[in-house]
């Protein structure tokens, strides 16, 4: 039988510390534009960030099986299955051609 793996206080208030310091970053990228889909690009990868820290950390992935970490990858990937399906269907509607044609 496997010990559970003890996680530090001080590695938990680390990650909680990055993880507002990176909701604060989300807020302040609101009021800065730089230009064309970047705000999207930068707003996304922060949120990816803060997702894994929670994932790894708060829910013991990084100290688990590798069974578990299949498991968490199948679901990422059917994840993105889900998003790349959500967002290629607007390319498919015929309202987003300009009028006229």
């Amino acid at each position: 039988m496997n010990t559970p793996h003890v996680v530090s206080v001080k590695l938990y208030a680390a990650i909680f510390a990055a993880l507002l310091l990176l909701t604060l970053s989300t807020t302040g990228m609101a009021f800065v534009d730089l230009g064309g889909d970047l705000n999207a690009v930068v707003a996304v990868a922060i949120a990816i960030v803060k997702t894994l820290l929670v994932i790894l950390f708060f829910m013991h992935v990084r100290y688990s099986s590798r069974l578990t970490w299949v498991f968490v990858g199948a679901g990422f990937f059917w994840l993105l299955i889900l998003l790349t399906l959500t967002m290629t269907d607007p390319l498919a509607r015929g309202w987003l051609s300009p009028v006229g044609q």
